[in-house]
């Protein structure tokens, strides 16, 4: 038995809005390599997200710390991204709407 020895295509995709997901998934790479952050297990990562193979997990943590300095960037640019966007949207929030809305459902409850 000859074992062949080939590199296979990383399970990492662009989609349009520019968010790094892993294969045919909508899971981030943000989710993987944060739980791989948190001290999960490449096994309790795939069970936790049961739709990414084990195999792509490892090959996730395995581009992570092959390039780490890049990962981090982007990461930290979609932190950036989702700050800025909590505040644009707390910016224009009207919180007298909830408050009214949230005082109907208290008076309407028996």
């Amino acid at each position: 038995m000859s074992l062949s020895i080939e590199a296979e295509p990383l399970p990492l995709r662009i989609d349009r809005d520019g968010t790094v997901r892993v294969g045919g998934t909508r899971v981030t790479l943000d989710t993987i390599v944060g739980a791989f952050l948190q001290g999960a297990a490449a096994e309790e990562i795939a069970q936790q997200y049961p739709t990414v193979s084990l195999g792509d997990v490892y090959a996730v943590v395995a581009y992570y710390l092959r390039h780490r300095a890049e990962v981090d960037e982007y990461l930290a640019e979609r932190q950036r991204e989702a700050e800025s966007l909590r505040k644009e949207i707390e910016a224009n929030l009207d919180r007298s709407i909830i408050r009214e809305r949230l005082l109907a459902r208290r008076a309407s409850k028996p």
